[in-house]
């Protein structure tokens, strides 16, 4: 738990989200972008809650009123009809909107699915690992009932194996201390077709079609503590985040600033093009004019034939990346988990066994030591 949540006894919480409402929002991305990344402001004034630089907030969604539509459709049951959630009663629609998650279709839903509607030939598949891989890969349950049509599924059975909608948790991008009773986030918005159908990222399009300005969400704080800021502010800092992975760095800088950290801040950025992507470019800019940022280094995949990402500047200043490691300095990266982070981790052992003098073996025990010692925060999703 954070200094800043163990300072505040609040009654919003994970089980209680605090209803907070949307102050503004905009699309980071310039016109011509191939990607949608929202900037979002929440007010969390009169929640008693606050957060630390490094943490996330979770925002509770609603399904899309089109997603609903089309799940009734398949099912063929009304909407009015009624069920009851613990002691609450609901009809049908308002259930899936709320409460059930209609996106994501797992191997055990699958398979209680299955049972529940006396589909034999589904049951038997689910039992194939590698099929259900296969088969969930960008399917939602509209697709599913409408290629495995159950005979007889009221809206209680679909409640007793739907997996309940989770909130999702987004990287804060400010620091309450410059913005007081505030809360902001980088979202990139999910869209793709498949199987015939335009699909959407639950949460992000929420955030980005359906929160309006002025309405009000449950959110709650998820608290990181292995993602933190130095405690000494003379210590400089190396943060990678490409793409929306920028959003702990706004925040980190936010924070630096307003503490009077003297520590360098050096940030690598990068995403497909400069003109249209460069998310939060005056902010930087105006860091740099001012100093409170040391260096920025950016890597735009698609600008040349040849695409640089955020790993490969690393190389390029390997020398004075050590030189900052060396001294005590702290290295961060956030952002996706699958690629860039793995290909960032090893860009950092190469570094430390070339420009340190040591083996790989020795280098990547130095780099999961900076990892014990908290001097190497991940926030990788």
């Amino acid at each position: 738990m954070s200094e800043a949540a163990e300072s505040t006894q609040s009654v919003f919480g994970k089980s209680n989200p605090f209803p907070a409402p949307l102050l503004k929002k905009y699309n980071l991305n310039v016109e011509g972008s191939a990607k949608e990344t929202i900037h979002a402001e929440v007010s969390i004034e009169g929640s008693g809650l606050s957060y630390d630089a490094g943490d996330a907030l979770a925002v509770v969604p609603q399904n899309s009123p089109d997603l609903v539509e089309a799940f009734l459709a398949a099912t063929g049951i009304d909407a009015a009809d009624e069920l009851t959630i613990g002691e609450e009663v609901f009809s049908f629609g308002e259930a899936l909107r709320d409460k059930f998650d209609l996106r994501v279709v797992t191997k055990v839903v699958l398979t209680k699915f299955a049972k529940a509607a006396g589909l034999d030939e589904l049951l038997e598949k689910c039992a194939d690992r590698e099929w259900v891989k296969e088969y969930i890969w960008g399917r939602d349950w509209v697709d599913v009932v409408k290629e495995y049509p159950p005979s007889s599924l009221c809206a209680s059975d679909y409640a007793g194996f739907l997996r309940p909608l989770a909130a999702r948790l987004y990287s804060i991008a400010s620091s309450i201390n410059a913005h007081p009773n505030e809360v902001h986030l980088t979202v990139g918005t999910v869209r793709y077709e498949a199987f015939g159908r335009p699909k959407k990222g639950v949460c992000s399009t929420f955030i980005s079609d359906m929160w309006d300005e002025g309405a009000t969400a449950g959110v709650y704080f998820h608290h990181n503590p292995n993602f933190k800021l130095p405690k000494d502010g003379s210590l400089p800092i190396i943060m990678i985040g490409p793409g929306t992975g920028i959003a702990p760095f706004r925040a980190f800088i936010e924070e630096r600033i307003a503490k009077g950290a003297t520590g360098k801040n050096w940030l690598f950025f990068g995403d497909q093009h400069q003109a249209t992507d460069y998310l939060y470019q005056p902010e930087w800019e105006k860091y740099l004019e001012s100093g409170y940022l040391y260096k920025v280094d950016l890597a735009f995949s698609r600008d040349q034939a040849e695409k640089i990402y955020v790993q490969d500047r690393m190389r390029e200043n390997a020398a004075q990346i050590w030189e900052w490691i060396n001294a005590g300095g702290y290295f961060y990266v956030c952002g996706d988990a699958s690629r860039m982070a793995k290909d960032v981790n090893q860009a950092l052992i190469d570094i430390v066994a070339e420009q340190g003098g040591m083996a790989e073996a020795a280098a990547a025990a130095y780099v999961k030591q900076m990892q014990k010692d908290k001097r190497y925060g991940r926030d990788v999703y």
